[in-house]
């Protein structure tokens, strides 16, 4: 993850800052200072340790809620805690076993579509974090077609299928300008399985369309009446779609933030404005972090999203992520996050 730009901090400082967020993520409640004075390992006074947090109060790293007297880590605390003061260390062993059973790569255990892989990896993500697990689907144009067929479902509508190589299938409605029969259809399907099937729906759309401009092309040929459905079939649909998994684990008993709670709910049923920020998540690699109002998105104030793309070989095909407080075990949460993007690569390239 990109360093920010953050204040410069002596030692002492750095490890007093340490301390006291590693203490409050753990407990959630602030931290005074005869605390932190036993939990920084400090060998400096009690009036020190005022004197340094009032120093990191006042460059907006902690602050004092209420009346208390003890402090909590602002989100730009939290962020520079993450990017210089944050001990990454590999999953224990359980914790990867029990991804792996997650995940499974072998084909025989493996889930008959790659919607299913996904689903499994959203539920993982929120099972292994106890937070909110979301990953992005891709659209059919991601993955390449096996078959097509069509068949005339009444005097004005043609159902177009599509099968795709991982086992999805598609159904899509034409309604073309003309009546096809039987014989148009299959001159039709039969012509697209030859030349096409085994790329994806992007580059099938550019060859369709390039041969639609040639005159005396061999589509326009072959097809004759059906072009027309070849063309609506392969037109671009808003097809991307986000699984979303163990919304209740953010309810807690805190009425106040209810209705930051219920407006993060209605992005989740809403999807279109978490897809985009997912998706910006996609086009960079490695993980990403947003804490709070970092992200742009006003659901999240309040929540961190912690997110890593998946690949199927060179090819970004989405993102995963994590869903949580602001107060996450964040060192527990990114390896998590990390390992099921690699798993789930691993998992949409069976084979070496």
């Amino acid at each position: 993850m990109p360093a920010s730009a953050t204040p410069h901090l002596d030692s002492r400082s750095r490890q007093l800052l340490r301390a006291l967020i590693a203490r409050y993520l753990e407990e959630g409640e602030p931290v005074g200072s005869r605390t932190l004075s036993r939990a920084s390992g400090l060998d400096v006074s009690p009036a020190t340790i005022r004197n340094i947090m009032s120093d990191l109060e006042e460059l907006g790293l902690i602050a004092s809620p209420h009346t208390s007297a003890g402090r909590v880590p602002t989100a730009q605390g939290l962020r520079l805690f993450v990017d210089s003061l944050l001990e990454i260390r590999p999953l224990p062993r359980d914790a990867m076993a029990q991804m792996e059973r997650g995940l499974p790569r072998g084909h025989p255990d493996q889930p008959s579509t790659t919607r299913d892989l996904l689903g499994n990896a959203s539920t993982l993500l929120s099972a292994m974090t106890h937070f909110v697990g979301v990953v992005t689907v891709p659209g059919g144009s991601e993955v390449p077609l096996k078959q097509i067929e069509f068949v005339a479902l009444d005097a004005a509508r043609v159902l177009a299928i599509l099968v795709f190589a991982d086992g999805q299938v598609q159904n899509r409605v034409l309604v073309p300008r003309q009546k096809l029969d039987a014989r148009a259809l299959e001159q039709a399907s039969n012509f697209l399985n030859a030349h096409y099937a085994g790329l994806r729906l992007d580059e099938i759309r550019l060859r369709v369309l390039a041969e639609l401009r040639a005159a005396g092309s061999e589509l326009n040929r072959r097809l004759e009446a059906a072009v027309e459905v070849a063309a609506q079939t392969f037109a671009p649909e808003p097809e991307s779609d986000m699984l979303v998994s163990g919304q209740t684990n953010l309810m807690g008993d805190d009425a106040s933030h209810m209705d930051r709670l219920r407006e993060l709910f209605e992005a989740f049923q809403r999807k279109r404005d978490l897809l985009a920020l997912l998706e910006g998540c996609a086009r960079a690699p490695g993980v990403r972090l947003f804490i709070g109002e970092e992200s742009g998105f006003a659901p999240l104030e309040g929540f961190s999203l912690v997110s890593a793309p998946y690949h199927a070989g060179e090819r970004v095909l989405g993102a995963l992520g994590v869903i949580g407080p602001t107060r996450m075990a964040y060192d527990r949460v990114i390896p998590v996050v990390q390992a099921t993007a690699r798993m789930l690569s691993e998992a949409l390239n069976p084979d070496p």
